[in-house]
This record gives structure tokens, sequence and C-alpha cells, in this order.
């Protein structure tokens, strides 16, 4: 495994770190949960993210209960906050009541001092932002965190959080979280480049685009069974991608691995730590034989020559 900084600051992180959302305490056992997270610690990846809406908190409890046994300096645990925890007015967005609130339950669920990054889950526009920079700031002169981060912030709202930050002196976003595969490139466009500009690193979630990339699907007729796609209440965060097009892609995409030597998925994964602005690539897992696959993509070579080959196969067909 090797390992990154986040973005300009001195934390390193692995360059696989394993995500939470729809699998721990959730569609995943407990029992082979922490069967997952323990091989990847075993693994060499040191970064683990989660959030408190993941399954309503169950998602940092298993996290928490599964990294327990290790020492706690050796692995970046990361959570987030702003999605709907209860039914009261307050129960959401990234007010200082909330932030606060949030934090102490994610610490109690989490079952540990402080959290390494602590994230803002979306923008909250209806938060004045310097409330919500100076809420993280406080958590983080309290000890309760050591860096706090965003995910699927747009470029601008990046940009205006450093000039607070740097107006009234205060510590500053490290990182952004955000949907980044080879499907779904939206990042490249401005968040990446102000996200280098900031010094901010980049944490791709869903790298393998829910598993589309992974090879698991040749046809929208054929969904396998176990797949998410074949679960509803989880295939509705996949219309933008499991789409016949995309299907066409992957097929291509399968020939440049194969002639590189490598299985889609580590093709996938290698191919976004390709960019030096992200820091780790976020994976889920539902059995340790997927990590094990997954953190294989650690080390891999984009070569300009492969890179050529995925933009082809990246490229629509003309049509007529």
């Amino acid at each position: 495994m090797r390992y990154r900084r986040l973005g300009k600051w001195g934390v390193k992180v692995s360059e696989v770190g394993l995500g939470s959302w729809l699998t721990f305490g959730g569609s995943v056992d407990e029992e082979t949960s922490i069967a997952c997270i323990r091989r990847a610690y075993e693994l060499g990846v040191n970064f683990f993210d989660t959030a408190n809406v993941y399954a309503l908190g169950r998602a940092e409890e298993v996290v928490g209960k599964a990294l327990a046994p290790f020492p706690r300096e050796s692995y970046v645990l990361a959570t987030k906050v702003f999605f709907p925890m209860g039914e009261g007015p307050n129960d959401r967005g990234l007010s200082r009541k909330h932030v606060f609130e949030q934090c102490h339950a994610s610490l109690r669920r989490l079952g540990t001092d402080y959290i390494d990054l602590y994230q803002c889950h979306r923008f909250d526009p209806e938060t004045p932002l310097e409330e919500t920079c100076r809420a993280m700031d406080d958590l983080i002169r309290q000890g309760k965190i050591l860096y706090w981060g965003t995910s699927e912030w747009g470029a601008e709202e990046l940009s205006l959080a450093h000039l607070i930050a740097k107006t009234e002196g205060l510590h500053p976003p490290v990182s952004e979280q955000s949907q980044y595969s080879m499907l779904w490139r939206k990042p490249e466009q401005k968040v990446m480049p102000t996200a280098r500009r900031l010094g901010m690193g980049i944490l791709p979630w869903s790298p393998l685009a829910m598993g589309v990339l992974t090879g698991k699907y040749r046809s929208l007729r054929e969904i396998p069974p176990d797949s998410r796609a074949a679960r509803p209440g989880e295939a509705v965060f996949m219309r933008e991608l499991l789409t016949e097009e995309n299907l066409a892609k992957v097929e291509r995409l399968r020939a440049v691995a194969a002639e590189a030597g490598l299985s889609l998925s580590r093709l996938a994964l290698a191919w976004c730590l390709r960019r030096p602005e992200v820091s780790s690539v976020i994976v889920g897992a539902t059995r340790p034989s997927h990590v094990e696959e997954n953190v294989r993509a650690s080390g891999v070579e984009i070569t300009p020559e492969l890179e050529v080959a995925i933009e082809r196969a990246l490229t629509p067909e003309p049509r007529g």
C-alpha cells in the first residue's frame, strides 16, 4: 500500500480507503462488515470513511467496533454531518447547534475521543458559511476533530470557505469528497482545479461507479440477483450510471484492462489515482475478497499510452 498526503496537509492516507455507504450497518451483516474492515487494515488501509446518516448511525457503530482493537494513531477516521438525523427543525444542516450535537453523537458511536476528518456532507444554503467555518474551527481547537473537509461542494463554495478562513484566522477545509469515476467526470471541470489551487485533497467516492466498473453488469436485461442494482432501495442511486451507453464503454474498457494485465476494478481505481489532486479513492466492500482486489490498485501506473487507450474506450462511437 502506498500513502499520500491529504492535499498539502501533513496527514497521510492510504491510496485506497474503505467506505461504508449502503454496506456496513445496512445491507452487509455485522460479522462480514467487521471482517472487511479488519482485512483492509491488515492490507495497509489506514483511511476509513463513514457518516452519521449511514444506516442512521449504525455504520459508525460497526466501524468503531471493528477498529477498536487497533492503535488509535494507526488509522485516519473520517465521518460526516449534514443530512437529517431526526424529525426536529434543528436535526439537519450545518448550523453550529447541529454540527456540535452530531459531532458528539458520532464520537460516542465510533467509540473514540476524536475524529481525524470531519466532513460537511453537503453545502447548507440555509446556514451562513461563516457559522459553519467557525463551528468546525471550534471543534478543532477543542481537540474533538483534527481536520475538516467537505463533500459534494462546488468550486465557488470551496473558494469562499477558504477566503473566510484566511480572513478570520480559522482552519480551512482540507479535503473535498466528490463522486468521481471513469463514468462520472464532472469534478474535472471546476472542483479539481480549485482543490489544486487551494491545496485540498480530493477523495473520490464511488470510483467504481457503484459497481458498474467492476464488469459485473453485462446487460440491463440480466441484472445479477445479489447486486446493488437488484435492490430497489439502492438501484435508485444508479440511474445515471447503469445505462446501455456506459455498459458499452465498460466492454471496451474490459479489453484495455486485459491488454494491460489488470482487472477492470484495478484499472478504474488506478485511473482515478492518476490525478495529483486525488489523495485516496474510497471503495465499498461486501466481502473481504473485494477489499483484497481493490487494494491491489495502489501503485498501479497509468502510462501515457494506457491513458490514451482508456480515453478512446470512453469516447462514444460516432453514429451514422
